[in-house]
């Protein structure tokens, strides 16, 4: 269990609400399974953080991200976020990228303009941070 904030989008947060309410119905008999998805549903909802980030350029979960791959002429879009939580939202039409993915966990805290390089499997790859603006 995570004691760590986790950006989401506000359609996300009321599945997750929805999803507990049902867990946590009267008189019902939880599985194991199901006791422990309703400890982890109840953590998320703890800890979510919702709404717009600022509009500072910097890159953090729950920004819009587009980078330059510097082998790719064309820039790459995305929101930063959890892969998970974003599922459950049908209005995120955006690619997502985990901040804990190699990407993701390369370029969280840079800002607008920097150049970040960060192992992939096969070699190392340099991006630079075109925009980050709030999702929303």
């Amino acid at each position: 269990m995570t004691t760590e904030s986790v950006w989401m989008t506000p359609a996300a947060l009321e599945r997750l609400e929805a999803e507990l309410v049902e867990l946590s119905r009267p008189g019902r008999t939880l599985t194991d399974t199901e006791q422990a998805r309703a400890t982890e549903l109840r953590a998320m909802v703890r800890n979510a953080e919702v709404g717009l980030k600022p509009d500072d350029g910097l890159v953090e979960p729950g920004m819009r991200i587009t980078v330059r791959f510097d082998d790719d002429a064309e820039p790459t879009s995305f929101l930063l976020g959890s892969r998970e939580l974003a599922d459950l939202d049908s209005t995120v039409d955006l690619d997502v990228y985990s901040p804990t993915s190699p990407l993701g966990a390369a370029i969280t805290g840079h800002y607008v303009g920097d150049a970040v390089t960060y192992q992939a499997p096969n070699r190392a790859v340099q991006v630079t941070v075109l925009e980050a603006v709030p999702f929303g």
